[in-house]
């Protein structure tokens, strides 16, 4: 997906020649975090309300307050998981977008972050979510596959990450809400299963049935 399909062009923008004050004011108003600066198309920097607040003259311009050395952005080549990455490693809620000779292009904003991780990673497919943990020595991606296909479970996405422990903790997504089945088999792998969300099978029910259908069999 390119990352241009992501970008909002409606977050306000200020110019070096702006004052600390209507930079203030915009954030204010938008309810932004962040505000990118632009002179004649170019990319300058992007001002953080926190660093605002520090200015003590806020009738000082953008470039006589000296706040133009931050410069976080992504190019439109770039993959949507680069902008991520970006955006989680600095804690920004936005992030300018630029092209190969830094004109600014737009802004990427945590929502449509959000959207996108949602429509492409599986996650919003109705489903089961199961939480492995096993030492990272032993990860395979096949044998987790092959474990799903034996349960006819399907994985919609998988996400893996080192916890506290050095463990190596991965999620699925999985197109079934009843688990019980994969969880058994993930548990005869030695696969340790941390946390379930999805559906219980009703033991009791099923057992209730069949005894009402044996009856019936043997009027």
């Amino acid at each position: 997906m390119s990352i241009e399909r992501l970008i909002s062009h409606s977050v306000p923008v200020v110019t070096p020649e702006d004052t600390v004050h209507k930079a203030l004011e915009l954030l204010e108003t938008n309810e932004l975090s962040g505000i990118p600066v632009i002179a004649d198309e170019d990319y300058q920097a992007f001002l953080l309300e926190d660093t605002l607040m520090e200015v003590s003259d806020t009738n000082a311009t953008l470039a006589e307050a000296g706040l133009l050395q931050y410069k976080p952005a992504v190019s439109t080549l770039a993959h949507p998981f680069d902008a991520i990455t970006i955006m989680h490693q600095a804690k920004l809620h936005l992030l300018p977008v630029i092209d190969l000779e830094n004109k600014y292009i737009g802004c990427i904003t945590e929502e449509n972050i959000v959207s996108y991780i949602a429509e492409n990673s599986g996650i919003s497919n109705p489903g089961g979510v199961l939480v492995l943990e096993i030492l990272p020595r032993n990860y395979s991606l096949v044998d987790i596959a092959r474990i799903c296909e034996n349960e006819d479970v399907i994985m919609l996405a998988m996400h893996s990450r080192t916890n506290e422990h050095a463990m190596l903790e991965i999620t699925l997504k999985l197109n079934r809400t009843v688990l019980d089945a994969v969880v058994s088999s993930f548990e005869r792998h030695n696969y340790k299963v941390v946390e379930v969300y999805g559906k219980e099978t009703n033991t009791e029910d099923i057992i209730s049935k069949y005894n009402l259908l044996m009856n019936y069999i043997n009027m």
